[in-house]
């Protein structure tokens, strides 16, 4: 038996991954209560800013230099680039998708990973996967029903997402192999303030509501805490054990959706949802099988 085997702990591994579901159902949510009055670059950057700031603190006086420490600089930036990506997509996002309606396009994450795995890494995937990865596509249409008058190219911008998250959490996984949780964690959010730093100048604006300011902040602390439960959980218990349980988000995101701005998904949103849902779950199973 490997190491790595014998320090994978399931149980922890999912209540990780639920725990790491209700905090990115949080900061969509946080996201698209301060989506129309923050600029989104000045959003993202105070993400980062106290992402990075929060992993210092926590980090550095156990870990000192040996955080810096990785094999993997070139695969840390890519990581780092991807990561700013997905964040300022999610954040244009939704401003025009509900949250609900937006986590459950999300979960087509697994199902594009393994349609990327076959045309990047040369996988072989079975025609039942790829039958479930049209079905979960045409849920997502369902679920924004690209026509009619509020329609708008931008309800489209979750589906850019899912192919950006799809390739992070591709490289995310093979960088566990070899990197520390905490180093990947530092990493990603020191280049995400970069990034984001580098473009500031032109788009601050100022925000007289200290409210606007913590809640900008908030979207840091969210994302933070929740990256690290999943590169954590990812340590514990293997992706093909942990990915059903990466749909508890869709039920956290839709009752914050509810308790916030009182939005409840339609007919036609809750059949797309189940059918994302479904193939999602038809999906793992045939990974196991």
């Amino acid at each position: 038996m490997s190491d790595r085997a014998a320090t994978q702990h399931p149980a922890l591994g999912i209540a990780l991954v639920v725990g790491a579901t209700l905090c990115f159902a949080l900061l969509d949510t946080t996201s698209q209560y301060v989506g129309p009055v923050v600029p989104v670059v000045m959003a993202v950057w105070l993400r980062y800013v106290t992402q990075t700031a929060m992993t210092t603190a926590l980090l550095w006086p156990q870990r000192g230099r040996s955080l810096l420490h990785t094999r993997a600089p070139g695969w840390h930036l890519g990581r780092g680039v991807l990561m700013v990506g997905s964040s300022v997509v999610a954040f244009i996002s939704l401003r025009h998708v509900p949250v609900g309606e937006f986590t459950a396009i999300m979960m087509l994450v697994p199902l594009v990973v393994t349609l990327l795995a076959a045309l990047l890494l040369r996988e072989h995937v079975p025609a039942l996967s790829w039958a479930l990865v049209a079905g979960g596509l045409a849920g997502a249409l369902i679920v924004i029903r690209p026509q009619g008058a509020d329609f708008r190219g931008a309800m489209l911008l979750p589906l850019l997402l899912v192919l950006v998250n799809a390739a992070y959490q591709i490289l995310t996984s093979r960088m566990v192999r070899t990197e520390d949780p905490g180093t990947m964690h530092f990493y990603t959010g020191l280049l995400g303030l970069v990034c984001c730093s580098l473009v500031l100048p032109w788009a601050w604006a100022p925000m007289a509501d200290w409210r606007l300011w913590a809640l900008a902040g908030l979207l840091g602390v969210f994302g933070s805490v929740g990256h690290y439960m999943l590169i954590q959980a990812y340590h514990h218990a293997p992706a093909s054990r942990l990915t059903p349980y990466l749909y508890a988000q869709i039920a956290f995101a839709t009752l914050a959706g509810w308790m916030v701005f009182g939005h409840a998904p339609d007919a036609c949103s809750i059949a797309g949802i189940a059918l994302i849902a479904l193939c999602g779950g038809l999906g793992v199973r045939a990974k196991r099988g």
